[in-house]
């Protein structure tokens, strides 16, 4: 896994030199940290115990291709809507979240009750992507105001890698400790996976800068992610057998950050 982040870091490094190189970019770089809110096959649909109890923390370091303004030559890029308007982020972070089973069924005093409330489990994802950011408002005019507000909305594609690990208080995971329906090998690879993987994910956000000063901005962002897998939290109960599993994993992400702008 290591190896496939150096590539996928140093392939879009490569495409950002290239860019600048050829167009006359400038760059920002920043860092972010927030509160992670992970919807997975742990807990209870629209449950408000489970969107509250599932929580985890995310970092993440960005960097920004700024479309409006050439660094080499202190001057602006030829003023077009696009220029103005949009910017480019590529992104490495990581999330750690703990996972726990909420709402009616694991507060029920049975059988069941108390195996799912036995049962818990932590997702760990790491995150290298790209996004589009769209600013209506001008970049240019942002820039050149000290505490100037600047919201924007994106929309991007990762590459996650995760790293599930599903546990349970009662023993050794099988159908036993979680009461799931017992397909034998079909069970351990199948409704319970702890094996890492990596899958796509869609990102789309929301959010504002604050421009603190001539070379650097805060920015707030809520950000929503969905993936392509249904492995990421562990689990994936047999749609057949259990009609309540109806989606892939997906979390809701507020991120705090700060940007300094390059030379």
């Amino acid at each position: 896994m290591t190896k496939k982040i150096i590539y996928s870091l140093l392939i879009a490094f490569g495409i950002s030199q290239f860019s600048s190189a050829q167009f006359g970019f400038s760059h920002e770089v920043g860092a972010f940290v927030g509160p992670v809110a992970f919807q997975s096959d742990f807990g209870e649909r629209h449950d408000l115990t489970t969107n509250a109890g599932n929580t985890g923390f995310g970092v993440g370091l960005v960097h920004y291709m700024n479309f409006s303004y050439r660094a080499e030559c202190n001057c602006y890029t030829p003023e077009t809507y696009f220029n103005d308007h949009f910017k480019l982020r590529t992104e490495l972070s990581y999330t750690k979240t703990k996972l726990d089973h909420f709402g009616e069924w694991a507060e029920k005093q049975s059988v069941g009750g108390a195996q799912l409330r036995a049962m818990d489990g932590e997702a760990k994802v790491t995150d290298i992507g790209m996004q589009l950011e769209f600013f209506p408002w001008s970049i240019r005019q942002f820039t050149a105001t000290d505490g100037a507000w600047g919201p924007f909305i994106g929309l991007g594609a990762h590459y996650n890698f995760y790293k599930p690990n599903v546990h349970s208080s009662l023993g050794k995971i099988s159908p036993l400790t979680t009461g799931a329906i017992d397909d034998g090998q079909k069970f351990l690879n199948g409704a319970v996976n702890n094996n890492g993987g990596s899958t796509w994910s869609i990102v789309s956000s929301v959010g504002s800068r604050y421009k603190l000063n001539e070379m650097s901005d805060l920015f707030v962002e809520l950000r929503w992610q969905y993936y392509f897998s249904n492995y990421v939290d562990g689990l994936s109960p047999d749609q057949q057998k259990y009609p309540e599993n109806k989606v892939n994993d997906w979390n809701v992400w507020l991120n705090f950050g700060y940007i300094y702008y390059l030379d």
